[in-house]
């Protein structure tokens, strides 16, 4: 049987991923009270049953009846037709102070950002001085220098929110330029127009969208209040701003006079910020990110695996941990599935596989750090005795930091830039183990110390930009390290690190393993690095364990072929003839995994056997392959 003919996963056209059933919701009701405004805009004339200025003074002030649907108000005009009419008033004002905002502060913000220079300081200078004093305060000065009226007062709104679309297209380009492509723009002799225009300006137009849609919100809002206090629309003009300034003064009379503008305004303005808000969730930078495909399955087909047998020093234990995410518009799919290991106390478990595999996310589930749109559904994680996800939310806040610790791949994101790393540690201290500012400064500068930097009171006084990547790295450790956790998840802790510092930093585990007695997890592409750093490997792939091994039981006979794929690509100081030998293909992404064996369309050695799911079996060497006892697989060189 060949990879070829393995079951294919067949998969349509996905939805985009604002036609999820919630935001049709939102959409729909919006898209109908923005097209009914638009049309009352456009047939003004053939919708209103009366003129909105004929006046019978006779009929003033009536409530709603069959002559006069929405009433009449205090010279007796028609408050439907005037309310129609307005229609028209607050879409040439959305669309007048709209269109001046960006076209004033779009082409300013893409220079001033790519131009920088006195440019830029003089110009933000400027928006900052508008920016600081009330918005409805800056408008109400230009009218008084230009005059009333509603394209005096458009034009006002205009340039008071140009300064949004001004300080968006700038912080955009700020970005861009220094982006590769900006870059190699410049190298093959793009003009700064060009670059602007045919580059940057395409990262500019989601954000701008939506910064739009905002804008249309706020503008009607100020054009019903500049009209309502006398210097926007000026009578008999029908406005929704002057029909509330009706209203007031006649509210004892007839109250009812100001619900049909009040209602007409709040919802244009709650559809158009709605719309806004669905566009901001579905469009990212620049490009929407493809949803997972609709016929995606809750569930892959998975072989329970044997429940793993009790062991006296287990410190941790994680039998059949499934974890799911669900993309934006696509269906849930699985990330994690079968998880079963454990780790005994003092011991280091290595975790390897490709990019992809899952090995990342596993350690976020254990934390309960896997973060929005991501659950677990199944399984059981025991933490020296403790079920950790039976905890509650303050429960498993009490456990992060004092029991289970992780130390996170970059440093240089995991530390925060704003606060010195000796405050960062302390924080721990002071929040986890109640300590006095100065006991968790002292413990600080003792934990620096001891994770071997040099002037431990000087460094803890640092910046994490002032540090180098190994420093860094230690500080992440130390904070980890501070509560003396029970179990230390290293997700890939040496991958940003040189040789020699890597080197160090692994000592450095051993050294506080043997100190502390905690259990490890250690996360990792590199077989090197685990076989340096571990007492027993878990390969993982396609968000299963494949094989379970001591660290040297699994370098001298791999049992698993993705296992021995792996040992055979690990760089060795051969002289690279012939060179070296790769995996073909690549790991399939979650929601695309075969039925059966998932590494049976890359398998030198698939059967038709290989159909169907695969268990991991075994006593104190797991493996999750039917072919394991005939195979006789190539081990590390």
């Amino acid at each position: 049987m060949t990879s070829a003919s393995l079951p294919a996963q067949t998969t349509r056209k996905s939805r985009p991923a604002w036609m999820t059933p919630s935001t049709l919701a939102v959409v729909i009701p919006s898209v109908l009270v923005l097209a009914a405004l638009v049309v009352c805009a456009l047939f003004a004339q053939w919708l209103a049953p009366y003129d909105p200025l004929d006046q019978d003074l006779i009929a003033s002030l009536q409530g709603p009846s069959a002559a006069h649907w929405l009433g009449t108000d205090d010279l007796g005009r028609d408050v439907l037709s005037r309310l129609i009419y307005g229609s028209r008033i607050a879409v040439i004002a959305a669309v007048e102070a709209t269109s001046l905002a960006v076209l004033i502060g779009v082409p300013i913000g893409l220079f001033i950002g790519y131009r920088g220079g006195w440019w830029d300081r003089l110009t933000m200078r400027l928006v900052e001085a508008i920016v600081s004093i009330p918005g409805i305060m800056v408008a109400i000065v230009i009218i008084a220098i230009l005059g009333t009226g509603l394209h005096r007062a458009m034009f006002a709104l205009g340039i008071l929110y140009s300064t949004a679309f001004l300080r968006l297209a700038r912080s955009v380009v700020l970005t861009e330029r220094e982006e590769v492509y900006a870059k190699s723009a410049r190298v093959i002799g793009a003009s700064p127009t060009r670059i602007l225009v045919r580059h940057i300006f395409l990262n500019i137009a989601p954000p701008l969208i939506v910064q739009v849609t905002l804008t249309v919100g706020a503008v009607l809002l100020a054009e019903a209040g500049l009209s309502f206090i006398g210097i926007g629309v000026q009578p008999p003009q029908a406005s929704w701003g002057t029909m509330l300034n009706t209203a007031a003064s006649y509210m004892e009379l007839n109250p009812f006079l100001a619900v049909p503008p009040g209602l007409a305004i709040v919802a244009t303005v709650l559809a158009v910020n709605l719309l806004g808000d669905v566009l901001r969730d579905s469009i990212g930078r620049g490009i929407r990110v493809p949803a997972a495909p609709s016929t995606a399955p809750a569930r892959v087909r998975t072989a329970p695996s044997r429940p793993l047998p009790p062991r006296a020093d287990d410190m941790l234990r994680v039998e059949g941990l499934e974890v799911m995410v669900s993309p934006k518009g696509g269906a849930e799919v699985p990330v994690v599935t079968d998880m079963s290991f454990r780790i005994a106390r003092g011991e280091t478990l290595g975790l390897v596989g490709e990019s992809g595999s899952g090995k990342t996310v596993t350690g976020l589930a254990l934390m309960g750090l896997i973060g929005a749109g991501g659950r677990i559904t199944g399984g059981r994680v025991t933490l020296d005795g403790t079920d950790l996800l039976g905890l509650s939310k303050a429960g498993l806040e009490k456990v992060r930091g004092n029991d289970v610790a992780m130390v996170f791949q970059d440093p240089t994101t995991s530390l925060n830039p704003a606060y010195t790393v000796g405050n960062q540690i302390s924080e721990v201290l002071r929040v986890k183990q109640g300590l006095s500012r100065r006991a968790a400064w002292d413990r600080t500068v003792e934990l620096i110390d001891r994770v071997g930097i040099p002037r431990a009171t000087e460094r803890a006084q640092a910046y994490p930009h002032e540090l180098s990547g190994g420093m860094a790295q230690r500080i992440a450790i130390a904070r980890a390290l501070s509560c003396g956790p029970k179990l230390l998840i290293a997700d890939e802790p040496t991958t940003a690190l040189d040789v020699t510092v890597q080197q160090e930093i692994l000592d450095l585990f051993r050294d506080l393993q043997d100190e502390f007695g905690m259990a490890m997890l250690f996360v990792t592409h590199d077989l090197a690095v685990a076989a340096d750093v571990c007492d027993r490997i878990a390969v993982m792939y396609c968000g299963e364990i494949v094989e379970t091994a001591p660290v040297d039981d699994l370098f001298a006979n791999p049992r698993h072929p993705y296992t021995s794929g792996l040992l055979s690509a690990m760089p060795h100081g051969a002289s690279g003839t012939p060179p070296l030998p790769v995996i073909p293909g690549s790991v399939p992404t979650p929601g695309h995994w075969p039925e059966g064996c998932r590494f049976a369309a890359r398998c030198p050695h698939v059967t038709e056997a290989c159909a169907a799911p695969v268990p991991l079996s075994g006593d104190a060497r797991l493996i999750r392959c039917v072919r394991a006892d005939e195979l006789v697989l190539e081990a590390a060189q």
